[in-house]
């Protein structure tokens, strides 16, 4: 009687699936150019320092263009679907890794959830308002991250063609408000004047400009997928980093014109209990079809961030199983490369968390989005401030003679990081939109991730010490000499 034939365990992301624009498109994408302009920038110009925001945006995208150049340095040395969990098991150890890998996870998912949120209340006023569909929120998200898992499931690559068909279309809409404006009013070079840079509160400004570029950290996360990863990374990172930076940079300057230097600010605050400032200016520059044409697409955008950030979630609950900190099922794929059982997980987390407050009767945008979104995106600060640090120790520990790109650059990007750190968590009802005394409260959060860390480090070093030394031997290395970038174990 023959016997059973073992079933195979597939444990590998798809090779050579995504180059340098597939992984843009993946980055951008969580970005949401759009949303972000809508939201972010109009909170900024309101909070921030008013009219100049834009210079806000660029000062913050030199931060990390430095930091980026040490990190360009590191993707050279290992590729690993951990991202920077991998970075600060390199550079801090597998303690360190551990603390970032909680808090990777922890941020990444909370913030998948608090877009189930985002997505479905968006979708629930501007479909009511456009054909009189009105349907409730949580309907919405939860077909949202349902659409989003069944996406992720086809592959990576798909998840890029699909992310860069809504990025073109929402980079196109902003284009078109930006020339109306140059071509209607002009653009203010003041907004560039030492004057219009310190106005307001400029921390702030910097703060939540540096909200806007988050999402490039996830170059990391697609080495192991991406073709020719030592040039593919970099690449893609210092591109994704300009792109957003230039993005931002120009619609707010083009917002900031329209409105006067002098006077974005106070306008901007007009209009922050509406959260329409964007749109007024559209519907003065564009006329109301393309203002409604633009509502539509911030919808587009805001289910392309929801896929992005569903699959960069997935790789990091992917990198904990398959290196056996998590259940080891999480680090399994399907034949085509896909982690299908830690995007299931990461799916039904963020629709079990959602599914909650819906549950309560509670608004999505008091409650869901500034608890989930804002403490997702605090983590996702920290940890590019770990991969900072562990990049600038490990270069120093390996006495590397670069001192330009493994430490001074990456150094003042380092030291950058470190200030808006700070400040996100001095201001952090400010970043999470909300006062409410238990959102203030979550930065302790972190605390918990750094005590679970380290204890479960010493747990594994006592009890798993076969695990414990995987969390370095699971790293990647990459040789220098291969031409096509495929990673050797």
């Amino acid at each position: 009687m023959a016997e059973a034939s073992t079933p195979v365990v597939h444990t590998g992301l798809r090779r050579n699936a995504l180059g340098v624009p597939g992984i843009v498109f993946l980055v951008l994408a969580a970005v949401a150019p759009l949303t972000g302009a809508i939201v972010v920038t109009s909170l900024a110009i309101a909070l921030g320092n008013g009219g100049g925001m834009a210079a806000s945006y660029a000062i913050v995208a030199v931060v990390l263009l430095l930091f980026a150049v040490g990190y360009a340095q590191m993707s050279r040395k290992l590729v690993n679907a951990g991202g920077f969990y991998a970075f600060v098991v390199r550079g801090l150890g597998p303690t360190g890794g551990l603390v970032a890998g909680f808090i990777a996870t922890m941020g990444y998912n909370f913030f998948v959830a608090g877009a189930i949120g985002t997505s479905g209340f968006f979708f629930q006023i501007v479909l009511a308002d456009l054909i009189g569909l009105n349907v409730h929120w949580y309907v919405w998200g939860l077909l949202s991250i349902a659409a989003a898992f069944f996406f992720a499931r086809r592959g990576i690559d798909f998840s890029a063609k699909l992310l860069g068909i809504a990025l073109v279309l929402e980079i196109l809409i902003l284009l078109i408000f930006d020339i109306a404006v140059l071509f209607r009013t002009g653009y203010a070079i003041e907004a560039f004047s030492m004057e219009a840079i310190t106005t307001g509160s400029i921390g702030v400004g910097l703060l939540l400009a540096a909200t806007g570029f988050l999402g490039f950290e996830a170059t990391a996360l697609f080495g192991e997928e991406a073709r020719n990863p030592l040039k593919t990374i970099p690449r893609a990172t210092y591109l994704a980093i300009a792109a957003i930076g230039l993005i931002h940079a120009v619609t707010t300057w083009a917002v900031v014109s329209a409105l006067g230097v002098a006077q974005a600010q106070d306008t901007a605050l007009e209009h922050l209990a509406g959260g329409d400032l964007l749109m007024a200016l559209s519907q003065e520059y564009l006329g109301g079809f393309m203002t409604t044409v633009m509502l539509v697409l911030l919808l587009v955008s805001l289910f392309a961030a929801l896929l992005a950030f569903h699959n960069a979630a997935t790789r990091y609950l992917f990198a904990l199983g398959r290196a056996r900190v998590l259940p080891a099922t999480l680090g399994s794929t399907l034949e085509n490369g896909v982690p299908q059982n830690a995007a299931l997980a990461n799916a039904i987390f963020a629709a079990v968390v959602a599914g909650l407050f819906a549950l309560s009767g509670l608004d999505p945008i008091t409650s869901l989005v500034p608890t989930m979104i804002g403490f997702g995106t605090l983590c996702i600060l920290v940890l590019q401030l770990l991969a900072a640090f562990s990049i600038v120790a490990h270069f120093r520990k390996a006495r590397d003679p670069r001192w330009m790109s493994t430490f001074v650059a990456p150094g003042l990007g380092l030291l950058g990081l470190v200030w808006i750190v700070g400040m996100a968590i001095a201001n952090f009802p400010i970043l999470a939109g909300s006062d409410a005394a238990i959102v203030g409260m979550l930065p302790l959060l972190l605390v918990v991730a750094l005590i679970g860390g380290v204890g479960y480090a010493y747990y594994l070093r006592r009890r798993r010490p076969e695990v414990y030394a995987g969390l370095t031997t699971d790293l990647e290395k990459v040789e220098p000499a291969a031409e096509e970038g495929v990673p050797t174990p």
